[in-house]
C-alpha cells in the first residue's frame, strides 16, 4: 500500500517502528545502517506528524525521549526488592574461599556453575516495564539505587538514554519469553569518549573538570535538565530480570539472553563457567582487556547461575551469598608530595592527608591521598618533597604505599610534623593506650560537629536529603567544612572558618530549625527550606536502630545497632544497661559493651538523648523476645528443610536463646540437617554431634 494511502496513525506507527529499529542498531548493536542525517530526517517527519495529530502522541514514542524538567525534583520510590551491594574478593584465595562457602551451602552432589560478568564502574538503576496496548511493554519508571531500599524516580532523565528501549514489541517479548510487566536492573555508565568530551566543554566554560566517569554519570542522571542528560550520551547495560521483586527466569545466563533478545544492551563480555579455575581465566582476560574498553571497569562479578541454588544460599544483611565482586589490583603511579594537611573526623580522629602534584590514575586525577596516622608516616619515612608511589585502593581511596628514591626522584628534606593540638579548635590531642590514632577530645570542635551532622543525615542513617556539606557549613556558620569519615575517605576542602553566628550546635538543634532561619541563609529559597524541613520531620520516624547508628557510638555499626534495638526495645533500657547485660546480646563483646557504657555515661550524650526524646524522635523498636529453651546451645544448619528456610530456622533458634554457627566443631551441640545435606553432615557424624531433622528441631523449640 502506498505511504500516502496510510492513515495518520498508521504513518506515525510505521515511522516509530523504523526509528526504534535504527536506535537498536546504532545504540545496542553498534551496527548503524542509517546516517545521522537519515535518522534526523525520519525523526523530523515523525515530530511533524505528531504535531498535526497531538492526540496520537504516546509516552513510548521515539520523539518523546527528551521531555520537560521535573517540577519538584525527584520523588522517592521503594524498590520491589532491596538493591544490595556485593562482598569483595581481592585475590584467588579469597575467591576460592567464597566458592567453598557456596558449596557448603549446597549439597555435596551439586556442582554450581557461575556466570562471570564485567564489573562496570557506574551506578545501579532499576527499570519498570508495564503492559502496553497491543501485547507489548512500555517503560514506566526508572529508579536509582539510593540507599538500596528506596531510590529516586529519574524516569524523565532515563528516557533520554538511547540504549534503553521505551517500547518493547510483542514479538520481542515472545522471543524472549518475557511477560508484559517486568523489571530490569543494570548499570548506567558514561563512556570514556563522552567523559573526555564533557570535560573539554567544562574546561572551555571555565569550570573544573569532573573527577571520573562514574561521578560524572551519577551527577548527570540526577540533573534537573533532561536536555543535558541527552547530550552526555549515557549508556545502560542490563544484567538482571525481576517480576514483583522475584527473579524471573531459572538461571542468570538465561536472564542475560532474554534481556539481549528483548532489545536491551547486555555486555558482550560474559561467560558461564563450571569452576573457579575457569573463572580466574576469565578474570585474567578481563584485566588484560581493561585498558582497551571504551568504558571503565574495576573487576568481575561472579554469580551462581542457578536461581534455585541462589534461593537456598540466600542473603546476609548487606549482600547475596551467591554473588561476589572480584576487584582488580589497585592502579598506581609516582608523583611528588607537596604538603601534608591534617583533617578532623566526627570522632575527633586526626588523619594526615598528602597534597600531591596531580597524577592521573585509573580514570581519575588524584591530588590527595591518605597517610592514615603518625605511625604510618614514620613507617614510610616520608618527607615533604619526596616522590611517592600512589595506589587507588580498591580503585577508590588513594593511598601512599612507598617512597621512591633514585637518580630521577631525589629525596625531600622537610620533615612532617604531626600536630600536638587540633588544627581546627586548638585543643590538645590525645592518644589512648594501645591505639594508633590521635584524637581531638573537644566534642564542640566545629569539624567534629560537622562530621556528626553529615553522618546523621547520610542515606544509611537518618537519610535527610538536602543536608550535605554546603548546607551543614552554612548551618554551623562556616565558610567551608572539612570532613574525614572514619573510613578514611579524603576530601579536598579547606579548614572550617566560622564567619557568622551558627544556627545549630548539635544534632538535636536540627529538629528546632525554623523556616525563617533557613531563609536567612545564602542561596536558600522557600522551596529548598520547605523541602529540608520536611526531610528533617520525616527522619523522626526512622526508629531506634537508625538513631543508634547515627549517634556514632564506637564499634556500633548497622548490624549491632539493629541487634541492640531488637534486644532492648527502647533507648532508656539500653542506656541503663550494664556491660554484662549488653554482652548478653548476640555478637556484642567486651569492647563493644564498654564503648556503649562509656558513651551513655557522658553527660553531653545523655543530654542529646533527652533532647531527641523531647523533640519527638522515635526511640523505640519492636522488641525481639529471647527465650531460654535453647540457651547456651550452638547449632549448625545444613541442607534444605521441608518448611523452614535457613533464615527462618536461624531466627527461631536465636529467639529461643541459642546460637547458630557456620561450621561444625566439638563445641557444636546439634546439627540440623535437611535434604541434600553436605559435608557438614559427614563432619557431625565424625565428631558424634547429635543430628536433628526439622520435626526434632521444632519439638526442641517448643520445650
Amino acid at each position: 500500500m502506498p505511504a500516502k494511502a496510510l492513515s495518520p496513525d498508521q504513518q506515525i506507527e510505521s515511522l516509530r517502528d523504523e526509528l526504534r529499529h535504527h536506535e537498536y542498531l546504532y545504540y545496542v548493536l553498534d551496527a548503524p545502517e542509517w546516517t545521522d542525517a537519515q535518522f534526523d530526517a525520519a525523526m523530523n517527519r515523525l515530530k511533524a506528524l505528531e504535531a498535526e495529530h497531538p492526540a496520537l502522541i504516546t509516552p513510548d514514542s521515539p520523539s518523546q525521549r527528551v521531555g520537560g524538567k521535573p517540577k519538584e525534583g525527584f520523588p522517592k520510590v521503594a524498590h520491589s526488592r532491596p538493591m544490595l551491594s556485593l562482598d569483595n574478593a581481592y585475590n584467588p584465595d579469597e575467591l576460592r574461599a567464597w566458592a567453598d562457602r557456596v558449596q557448603s551451602g549446597l549439597s555435596s552432589k551439586e556442582q554450581p556453575r557461575f556466570v562471570c560478568e564485567l564489573k562496570l564502574d557506574g551506578l545501579s538503576l532499576a527499570l519498570q516495564y508495564v503492559a502496553g496496548k497491543n501485547s507489548d511493554a512500555t517503560l514506566s519508571t526508572g529508579v536509582t539505587r539510593g540507599d538500596g531500599t528506596t531510590g529516586e524516580d529519574v524516569t524523565t532523565n532515563v528516557r533520554t538514554i538511547r540504549s534503553i528501549p521505551l517500547h518493547i514489541s510483542a514479538a520481542k517479548l515472545k522471543a524472549s519469553h518475557l511477560p508484559q510487566s517486568f523489571e530490569v536492573r543494570g548499570e548506567i555508565i558514561l563512556p570514556q569518549k563522552a567523559f573526555e568530551r564533557m570535560n573539554e566543554e567544562r574546561v572551555a566554560a571555565g569550570m573544573a573538570p569532573a573527577a571520573n566517569p562514574r561521578n560524572a554519570a551519577a551527577g548527570t542522571i540526577r540533573t534537573l535538565e533532561p536536555n543535558i542528560v541527552a547530550q552526555r550520551r549515557l549508556e545502560f547495560f542490563a544484567y538482571a530480570l525481576l517480576r514483583d521483586g522475584d527473579t524471573l527466569l531459572d538461571t542468570q545466563s538465561a536472564a542475560l539472553e532474554a534481556l539481549r533478545s528483548a532489545g536491551l544492551l547486555v555486555n558482550q563480555h560474559a561467560r558461564t563457567v563450571s569452576s573457579i579455575d575457569e573463572a580466574l581465566t576469565f578474570i585474567d582476560e578481563a584485566e588484560t582487556l581493561r585498558d582497551k574498553l571504551p568504558y571503565e571497569i574495576d573487576g568481575v562479578v561472579l554469580k551462581v547461575d542457578s536461581v534455585a541454588q541462589q534461593r537456598r544460599l540466600g542473603f546476609t544483611g548487606k549482600a547475596p551469598r551467591w554473588a561476589i565482586a572480584y576487584k582488580f589490583a589497585a592502579r598506581a603511579g609516582i608523583t611528588k608530595l607537596e604538603d601534608v594537611l591534617f583533617q578532623v573526623g566526627r570522632t575527633g580522629k586526626i588523619t594526615p592527608v598528602a597534597a600531591l602534584a596531580p597524577i592521573f590514575i585509573g580514570g581519575t586525577t588524584v591530588t590527595r591521598a591518605t597517610l592514615h596516622n603518625a605511625d604510618e608516616i614514620e613507617r614510610l619515612g616520608v618527607k615533604i618533597g619526596d616522590f611517592v608511589s600512589v595506589e587507588r585502593g580498591g580503585d577508590v581511596i588513594p593511598k601512599i604505599t612507598e617512597v621512591v628514591s633514585d637518580k630521577d626522584h631525589p629525596r625531600g628534606k622537610k620533615e612532617i610534623v604531626f600536630p600536638k593540638c587540633c588544627p581546627i579548635c586548638n585543643t590538645d590531642l590525645v592518644r589512648a593506650e594501645g591505639e594508633v590514632d590521635w584524637r581531638c577530645i573537644n566534642t564542640a570542635c566545629p569539624a567534629r560537629v560537622a562530621g556528626e551532622l553529615l553522618h546523621w543525615a547520610s542515606r544509611g542513617v537518618m537519610n535527610i536529603e538536602g543536608l550535605g556539606d554546603a548546607m551543614v557549613a552554612q548551618l554551623l556558620g562556616q565558610s567551608s567544612v572539612t570532613i574525614e569519615s572514619e573510613e578514611e575517605s579524603v576530601t579536598e576542602t579547606g579548614a572550617p572558618l566560622t564567619t557568622r553566628e551558627p544556627l545549630i550546635h548539635s544534632i538535636a538543634d536540627l529538629y528546632r530549625l525554623e523556616r525563617e532561619q533557613l531563609l536567612s541563609l545564602e542561596r536558600v529559597g522557600e522551596k529548598t527550606a520547605d523541602t529540608l524541613l520536611a526531610e528533617i520531620r520525616n527522619s523522626k520516624d526512622r526508629g531506634l536502630a537508625r538513631v543508634l547508628l547515627g549517634l556514632g557510638i564506637r564499634f556500633v555499626g548497622e548490624r549491632t545497632a539493629q541487634l541492640l534495638a531488637e534486644h532492648f526495645g527502647g533507648i532508656d533500657e539500653l542506656r541503663s544497661a550494664t556491660a554484662d547485660e549488653l554482652m548478653a546480646v548476640n555478637e556484642v563483646g567486651p569492647r563493644v559493651a564498654d564503648a556503649i557504657v562509656e558513651f551513655f555515661s557522658n553527660k553531653k550524650n545523655q543530654q542529646l538523648v533527652d533532647d531527641l526524646k523531647s523533640l519527638g524522635l522515635k526511640l523505640t523498636a519492636e522488641k525481639r523476645v529471647i527465650g531460654t529453651a535453647l540457651a547456651g546451645l550452638t547449632f549448625v544448619l545444613t541442607g534444605t528443610l521441608p518448611t523452614l528456610t535457613r533464615d527462618d530456622a536461624k531466627a527461631r533458634i536465636e529467639s529461643a536463646g541459642g546460637k547458630v554457627s557456620g561450621s561444625v566443631s566439638k563445641k557444636t551441640n546439634y546439627l540440623v540437617a535437611g535434604e541434600e545435606a553436605g559435608s557438614k553432615l559427614d563432619k557431625a557424624r565424625e565428631l558424634n554431634v547429635p543430628i536433628l531433622d526439622e520435626a526434632a528441631l521444632l519439638k526442641l523449640l517448643e520445650g
